[in-house]
Formats: C-alpha cells, structure tokens, sequence
C-alpha cells in the first residue's frame, strides 16, 4: 500500500459525532448577509429580538479598515425561532437592501489555510517566472 491513508474506527466515529455535534449547533446558528455597511451588532439584536430570543451576534468586519463586510451570524436560542427568523426576515428590507437569511453552513475544513499560487497547481508553488 504505496502511500495509503490508515484511519481506524475511532478515528471515523469521533468525526462522525464531532459532524453530529456542529450540525445541531448549526440549526440555530443563522447567516445573515447583504446587509447595509452601517449597521451595527445592536441592530441585527434588536432585528432578531422580534422573532425570537437571540444568543449571540457576530458582524463580520474587515481586518485591516474594522469596516463592516456585510455579513455575519446570528445564534438563536432555539432551532424553532431560527426556522421562525429565516421565514420572516428572508428578504426583509433593512436600509434598502433585501436581507439574506438562512441556516449557516460549517466552515470548511480547509478554509483559511495555505496559498494556492494563483495557476492551478496548488500546494503553496510560485510562479517561476513574473506575471508581468
């Protein structure tokens, strides 16, 4: 076996209830998108506040300016008032914009990770010669 990958059978059941785990963390766990640069936490909070009772709200900013992107995350208390949220605030008009509402995906696990180098080939090569 040239080069096999061995995982045993703990290993694939720890992932198993580990994927079980962020899947029911994941019911009440709401992206939020398209929403105007301006607003702030205590809006979305207030917002969600109306349909149900929210844990958490988190607005995703940019790293470098601290400027809203636009998007970010609401954590409801329960899957019955994220499933209520999304079937009332899909679409809901905030600052003349439709927001988008709707369960959160899992980060994958690659995300964040490595440089690609931009021509395809991946693990993190360089370009041997300059683009210009």
């Amino acid at each position: 076996m040239c080069g096999a990958l061995k995982i045993s059978y703990s290993q694939m059941a720890d992932s198993a209830r580990n994927e079980r785990a962020r899947s029911v963390e994941m019911g009440r766990k709401l992206y939020v998108g398209n929403f105007p640069y301006e607003t702030g936490e205590t809006e979305l909070q207030e917002l969600f506040g109306q349909v149900g009772s929210v844990d958490t709200v988190r607005i995703m900013r940019d790293m470098a300016t601290g400027r809203a992107r636009g998007f970010g995350f609401v954590e409801m208390t329960t899957d019955e008032g994220a499933q209520t949220a999304i079937a009332k605030l899909n679409e809901y008009q905030l600052g003349g914009r439709a927001l988008t509402v709707n369960e959160a995906r899992p980060k994958p696990e690659y995300a964040g990770g490595g440089f690609s180098g931009g021509d395809g080939a991946g693990g993190g090569r360089r370009r041997s010669e300059p683009r210009w």
